[in-house]
C-alpha cells in the first residue's frame, strides 16, 4: 500500500474537517456545504505569486490569466538603468518592477517579465491618489514628495487572477484581476478625503532611462474614455503598445502635462494644454483624472492593451471586459487558473505543493499571447498582419526555456506550442535577416544571450508529432539562422569547427550550443528526409571535441590561430570565453552526445569522479565575483543551479551508470534550491525556466536533450501525479514505498511493464495510463 493511501496531511485534515463542520451547520443538501468542501480542493490555494529571488530580478506578485499580454502588477520603485554615468548595478534587483521587502509602491503597470536577468516593459503605470496632485513619483527616501505610497505587508494578497493591497498614505483599497487583454483596477475610498486622483504616468518603465520613451500620446475621447500610445527603445528597440482606458466614474476634470523641453511648440500655443485639453503628444507625459468621490465610493479602471492600435485595444476591451463587474471578471481569472494548474495534480506535503502549483504557475505566464482578440499582431518589420491563422506569442527567453518550458509546454499545452512556434516561423518570415528568433519581446529582437534556440523547441516539437506549422519552412528556418554569419562568431564557427574567442567572446559557450543546435537541425532533417542537410549538420554537432582540451581535461576558448585562451582558470566565471558558468560545469554541456563526452573525459568513473567533485568543491568569492548572475545562494559545491547551463547536469550520473547518485542530488536540488519562501527562488526564474525544472524533476524525470525524445529518470519527489495533456488519456504517476529522504529509484513499470533502464521514451509516456517507481534499494 502506497503511503499516500496511509496518510493524509495536517492540512488536509483541517480542510476536511472545515468541511464536515460547514456541512453540519449549512444542512447535508446545502450548496454552500458543496462549495465549501469544492474550495478544499482548489489548486490556487497552493500557489504562492510572492515567491521569487530577493535579489535577483523578482518574481511579480500582480494578476493576469495564463500566458496573458497583461500582467499587472505593483511597482516598488524607479530606479534607472543609468544615471548618465555608466550601468547601475542596483537596477537588477528591479528586472521584474517589484521587490518584496520595498515600503513604498510607485503604482500598477501593465506588463512585466517573470524574473529575467534583464528587463524592459512596466507599461502605462496607474496611481490612485488624493490631496494634491503630484506627477512625481518621488523616491524611497521621501515618498512624501510625490505620489507614491507606503504599505503595510499585512495588507498585501495575491493569488492566481488578483492581486490586493491597502494604499496607507491614501487609505485607498486597491484590487486587480485580469483577463488576456485587459487589466482590471478597482480602487475603494475609505478615507475622507473628497479630492480624488488617477495619476496615468507614460514615462515609468522599468530599467528606465532619459530618453527610452521616444514618443507617446493621449487622447480623452469623452468623459470615461481615454485612448493612447507610448513608443520606446530599450531592451526591444522599436517597440510600439497602445491603450484603452474605461472609468466606471466620469472624469470631473483633467490634465495631460507634457515635461519636456520644447524648442518649437508651434500654433499649439494658443492653448493650454495642461488643463483639461482632451489630447496631448510628447516624449514625457504625465496625466491626472479627477473625480468627485465620497468616503467608500469606488472607482473601476478597465485598461486594454494592443500591439495594433488605439482601437484595436478597445475591441480587446469590448470584447474581453464587456461589463463593469469586478468580481465577475477575478472569478473567470480564478476559474482559468484552476483549470490551468489541474492539469498537473500532485499528492505531497503542503511546502511540496505551495512550491509545485507556484513552479506551475510560473511556467504558465510567459510567452504571452501578443495579438488582438481578431488575432491581428505588430510583427518584426513593425507592419500589421491580420488574419495569421494561428494566435501570436511574444516573450521568448530561447536560451533559458528551450531546456524544460518549452518540452513541458509540449506536454500540456500542444496547441500553444505549435501557435508560439508558428509564431517563431512568423518573425523569421518578418526578419529583415530571414531568421528565427533569439530572445525576442513584443515585436522585437533583442538579441539576447548566445544559441539559435528556436532550433530545439522546434525539433522538440516535431519529433513529438506536434503539427499545426510546415516542416520543410521550420527546416528553411532553422537552417537559415544556423548559417547567419554576422550572428556571433558563426561563419568562424563554419570555417574552423569552433567560434574563436578573438572573434566573439564566451566563445567555449558558443561552440558547446552551436553544436547541440546543430544536431537538432540533423534529427530534423533526417525526419523530412533531407539526408544531405542531416548529414552536414551530424558532422557540424561533433564540433564540440574541437575545443576539449586533453592536457587539462577541460573545454576550452581558444583563438583564431588555434592557441588555447591564456592564463586559464578552470573556476572563474570571468574572461575564460564562458557565460554564466565555468569549465567545471560548461565542460559538461554536450545533450546530444554524453557517450562522446564520456569518451573525452576518460570512461565512465572518470565522469562520476568529475560529478562527485563538482558537488563538494569550494568555490571562492573571487571566482564568481565578476557575473551578478553567479550566486552563492544558487550553488552546491561548484554547481550552479540558479543559472540554465547547469539544470542537466545532475541526470548525467545515470549515463555513467550511476543512477542513484542522480536520484540522492536531484533529490538534494528540490529539497534545498525551492522553498515556499518569497526568496525561496535559487535564482532568476527566467521566463519559467527555473520552475519547469521543479516540475520535470517532482514527476521523476527530465528532458536531457529536447529533440531526442528521451527523458532521464531521475526520482520522484511527490507521492503521486496525474498528468493531463490536452487531447490525450490520463498519465498517472505513483510512487511506491515513498518518503521524505534521499532514495534510488529500483525500478519503473509502464503500465506494468518493466522499464529497462533509466531512458524513458516520449511517446511511450504519452501512451501510457500509469507511470509507477519503485523506490528503494539500487
Amino acid at each position: 500500500m502506497r503511503s499516500s493511501q496511509r496518510t493524509i496531511s495536517a492540512t488536509k485534515w483541517l480542510l476536511i474537517i472545515f468541511c464536515i463542520a460547514y456541512s453540519a451547520l449549512s444542512g447535508p443538501g446545502s450548496s454552500l456545504a458543496a462549495e465549501a468542501a469544492k474550495a478544499a480542493e482548489e489548486l490556487c490555494t497552493y500557489v504562492n505569486p510572492f515567491i521569487g529571488t530577493r535579489d535577483m530580478g523578482h518574481t511579480f506578485p500582480g494578476a493576469t490569466m495564463p500566458f496573458g499580454m497583461v500582467q499587472l502588477s505593483p511597482d516598488t520603485d524607479t530606479l534607472m538603468f543609468t544615471y548618465g554615468d555608466g550601468y547601475n548595478p542596483d537596477v537588477y534587483r528591479y528586472c521584474a518592477g517589484y521587490q518584496y521587502d520595498d515600503p513604498t509602491i510607485v503604482g500598477f503597470s501593465h506588463t512585466h517579465f517573470n524574473g529575467t536577468g534583464h528587463s524592459d516593459l512596466g507599461d502605462f503605470l496607474l496611481m490612485p491618489a488624493v490631496g494634491p496632485i503630484r506627477l512625481n513619483p518621488g523616491t524611497a527616501g521621501d515618498p512624501d514628495f510625490g505620489y507614491r505610497s507606503r504599505y503595510s505587508k499585512t495588507t498585501e494578497k495575491a493569488s492566481p487572477g488578483h492581486y490586493a493591497v491597502t494604499l496607507a498614505d491614501y487609505e485607498i483599497d486597491v484590487e486587480l484581476t485580469a483577463t488576456e487583454r485587459v487589466g482590471f483596477h478597482k480602487y475603494s475610498f475609505t478615507g475622507k478625503e473628497s479630492d480624488a486622483h488617477i495619476i496615468l504616468d507614460l514615462v515609468h518603465g522599468i530599467y528606465n532611462y532619459d530618453g527610452k520613451v521616444i514618443w507617446s500620446s493621449i487622447r480623452v475621447e469623452n468623459d470615461t474614455l481615454v485612448t493612447g500610445m507610448r513608443q520606446t527603445r530599450g531592451w526591444a528597440r522599436t517597440r510600439s503598445l497602445f491603450f484603452a482606458m474605461v472609468f466606471s466614474k466620469p472624469i470631473s476634470s483633467y490634465g495631460l502635462h507634457n515635461e519636456e523641453d520644447i524648442v518649437y511648440n508651434g500654433w499649439w500655443r494658443k492653448f493650454d494644454e495642461n488643463e483639461d485639453f482632451p489630447e496631448r503628444a510628447g516624449r514625457n507625459i504625465k496625466a491626472h483624472f479627477d473625480f468627485d468621490i465620497e468616503e467608500g465610493d469606488e472607482i473601476l479602471v478597465k485598461f486594454a492593451l494592443s500591439p495594433v492600435s488605439a482601437a484595436g485595444a478597445l475591441k480587446n476591451l469590448r470584447a474581453e471586459v464587456p461589463h463593469m463587474d469586478f468580481d465577475r471578471t477575478r472569478g473567470e481569472a480564478r476559474a482559468a487558473w484552476e483549470r490551468q494548474l489541474s492539469k498537473i495534480t500532485i499528492d505531497a506535503s503542503p511546502d511540496r505543493k505551495i512550491n509545485f502549483y507556484t513552479a506551475l504557475y510560473h511556467a504558465c505566464m510567459s510567452p504571452v499571447v501578443f495579438c488582438d482578440v481578431d488575432g491581428s499582431y505588430r510583427g518584426l518589420d513593425q507592419e500589421i498582419h491580420r488574419d495569421p491563422g494561428f494566435t501570436n506569442y511574444s516573450i521568448f527567453s530561447l536560451w533559458d526555456t528551450y531546456r524544460a518550458l518549452h518540452p513541458l509546454l509540449t506536454i500540456i499545452e500542444p496547441q500553444r506550442s505549435s501557435d508560439m512556434i508558428r509564431s517563431m516561423l512568423a518573425h523569421s518570415d518578418e526578419s529583415v535577416h530571414g531568421i528565427l528568433p533569439v530572445w525576442s519581446h513584443h515585436s522585437d529582437e533583442n538579441w539576447c544571450m548566445i544559441g539559435y534556440h528556436a532550433v530545439p523547441v522546434i525539433v522538440d516539437a516535431w519529433m513529438k508529432g506536434i503539427r499545426g506549422f510546415d516542416g520543410e519552412r521550420a527546416l528553411a528556418s532553422c537552417v537559415r539562422s544556423a548559417n547567419f554569419g554576422a550572428y556571433d562568431g558563426i561563419a568562424a564557427y563554419k570555417s574552423l569547427g569552433y567560434v574563436p574567442e578573438d572573434v566573439s567572446g564566451s566563445s567555449a559557450s558558443k561552440t558547446l550550443e552551436y553544436a547541440y543546435d546543430d544536431w537538432c537541425i540533423s534529427q530534423l532533417a533526417g525526419e523530412l528526409g533531407r539526408e544531405d542537410l542531416a548529414k552536414e549538420f551530424q558532422e557540424r554537432s561533433a564540433n564540440y571535441k574541437n575545443i576539449f582540451d586533453k592536457s587539462t581535461g577541460f573545454m576550452r576558448a581558444r583563438n583564431s590561430d588555434g592557441a588555447w585562451l591564456r592564463p586559464f582558470d578552470a573556476l572563474s566565471v570571468a574572461g575564460q570565453g564562458y557565460i554564466e558558468g565555468n569549465a567545471w560545469n560548461y565542460s559538461l554541456y554536450v545533450p546530444h552526445d554524453v557517450p562522446g563526452l564520456i569518451d573525452l573525459v576518460g570512461g565512465n568513473d572518470r565522469l562520476v569522479e568529475w560529478l562527485d567533485s563538482l558537488f563538494v568543491m569550494s568555490v571562492s568569492d573571487e571566482d564568481i565575483a565578476h557575473s551578478e548572475d553567479v550566486t552563492r545562494v544558487g550553488m552546491i559545491g561548484n554547481y550552479v543551479h540558479g543559472n540554465e547551463p547547469s539544470h542537466h547536469i545532475a541526470y548525467l550520473y545515470s549515463y555513467a551508470g550511476a543512477p542513484e547518485k542522480t536520484a540522492r542530488r536531484v533529490r538534494q536540488i528540490v529539497d534545498t534550491m525551492y522553498r515556499a519562501a518569497p526568496d525561496g527562488l535559487c535564482g532568476n526564474d527566467d521566463c519559467g525556466q527555473m520552475s519547469a525544472w521543479y516540475i520535470f524533476s517532482c514527476l521523476g524525470f527530465y528532458p536531457v536533450c529536447p529533440g531526442s525524445n528521451e527523458y532521464l529518470i531521475g526520482v520522484p519527489c511527490v507521492e503521486e501525479a496525474i498528468i493531463r495533456p490536452a487531447g490525450g488519456p490520463e498519465i498517472r504517476i505513483v510512487t511506491e514505498e515513498y518518503n521524505s529522504g534521499v532514495q534510488s529509484v529500483r525500478s519503473v513499470k509502464l503500465d506494468g511493464k518493466l522499464l529497462g533502464g533509466p531512458f524513458l521514451d516520449h511517446s511511450r509516456l504519452m501512451n501510457c495510463s500509469k507511470l509507477e517507481f519503485m523506490l528503494g534499494g539500487k
